[in-house]
């Protein structure tokens, strides 16, 4: 039997779905995360320099380089071990060690990013979190002196999580060393690939989270630009039932609007498209840490709710407005332009009324010019008859006026007959 040709795409297609494995880790441990975006969107983001990037924090560390169009990447860093992912957006670099840096959330963590390699990236950070992996106390009066060491009251959240695998915390706030703090206390029969999960689910909600909060932050630009046009279509609306306004003229300025609407449109369709599916993956890594209540406090979800959510709200809000105004300045377009042409064809209907009485009248004054062209007509072959008649009138002693009041109205009558004959031809 021959064998089946694969299609090109096969293996890679499959192996992109186990392309990023969860990490193993065990308590006590260390990971550092940093999460980079070009300033470009995703269409014009030049992806070779993120791989130059990680190429010079791989040579600081004489650690191999991996392919020219790798997307992601895992090997050691000296007593250290690295994750890198290569987003739509932006790249990840998780990095993991088996001790605890001291003091607790510490700048230490980060010193394993050097100072001129951070200098060059690419792109901005847009957002970096210190997680420390810590054993489970026996006594849970030693979580609680950590939370309380560690994050802020007002804006903690703790839960338990993955059937009790783990107790998670943060503030989500950025602290003096410019990082997210997340605390995870592991119990001991939890293994390492279980909160290797808890550690990447974790990551990706703060990554998420913050590539999300892109969406509102363009928001904040674009609202005072949709009050602006807000306010000139309502006031072109409003003319539009006046009679002094000329309908050309408001057509056109609504026309510059829709313009300016869609350009908007085109401009913010990635950011609102992009912001809505990081809202559902923050969800949905909330929703798969199956977290329970943690002494009273709130936990995840509930957090997001309160602090995320409005956002995300406000994202879509001001999407749908602008979709809305859109229509709107369509719809008052395309009215307006009904106007112009209902204006325009009782335009026609004048004209074409004015073109009948003027053709009608054209029509008289020819039946009058064709009265004149018969005598003009007859006067002249009357003459020429007479020039013809003359000796004739001599031979029987007739006058010439007598002889011209004899033709005159044979020939009259014989011109009649030939222009009324010709006429009728040419109808």
């Amino acid at each position: 039997m021959a064998p089946i040709i694969d299609y090109p795409q096969r293996h890679g297609l499959t192996g992109e779905l186990h392309a990023r494995p969860f990490p193993s880790l065990k308590a006590p441990s260390t990971v550092v995360f940093l999460a980079i975006k070009q300033p470009e969107d995703a269409a014009s983001r030049d992806k070779s320099r993120d791989l130059a990037h990680l190429n010079a924090l791989l040579d600081h560390y004489g650690a191999p380089r991996p392919d020219a169009d790798a997307t992601h990447y895992y090997g050691e860093l000296g007593k250290y071990r690295l994750k890198w992912e290569q987003h739509t957006e932006l790249v990840t670099y998780t990095v993991f060690r088996d001790e605890l840096c001291e003091p607790a959330f510490g700048g230490a963590a980060f010193d394993v990013f050097p100072d001129y390699w951070l200098a060059d990236a690419p792109g901005g950070r847009i957002t970096s979190a210190v997680l420390r992996l810590i054993p489970m106390p026996k006594n849970k009066a030693e979580i609680n002196a950590g939370l309380e060491d560690w994050f802020v009251p007002e804006s903690l959240a703790v839960a338990t999580v993955l059937d009790g695998a783990a107790i998670v915390a943060s503030d989500f706030r950025i602290d003096p060393a410019g990082h997210l703090r997340l605390a995870i206390f592991a119990e001991a029969k939890a293994g390492e690939r279980r909160i290797g999960r808890i550690v990447q689910r974790l990551c990706e909600i703060e990554t998420y989270k913050a590539a999300s909060m892109l969406g509102f932050s363009m928001v904040r630009w674009l609202s005072p630009q949709l009050n602006l046009l807000d306010m000139k279509l309502t006031e072109l609306m409003a003319q539009m039932r006046g009679e002094r306004a000329k309908a050309e003229d408001t057509l056109h300025a609504l026309l510059d609007i829709s313009v300016e609407l869609e350009t908007l449109a085109v401009r913010t369709a990635f950011r609102f498209g992009a912001t809505g599916a990081y809202r559902r993956i923050v969800g949905q890594r909330i929703e798969v840490l199956r977290e329970e209540r943690f002494q009273s406090r709130q936990g995840f979800a509930e957090f997001m709710m309160r602090r995320y959510d409005p956002a995300m709200r406000t994202v879509q809000s001001c999407e749908r407005r602008l979709q809305a105004m859109a229509e709107r300045a369509s719809r008052a377009a395309e009215l307006l332009r009904t106007r112009v042409d209902v204006e325009r064809s009782a335009q026609n209907q004048y004209i074409l009324a004015s073109m009948d009485k003027r053709a009608d009248l054209q029509l008289r004054l020819q039946k009058t010019v064709e009265g004149l062209s018969v005598v003009a007509i007859s006067y002249y072959a009357v003459s020429l008859a007479g020039y013809l008649l003359y000796p004739v009138a001599d031979a029987f002693g007739v006058s010439k006026g007598i002889l011209l009041a004899l033709v005159t109205l044979p020939v009259i009558a014989a011109v009649w007959l030939m222009l009324r004959r010709l006429k009728k031809h040419l109808g």
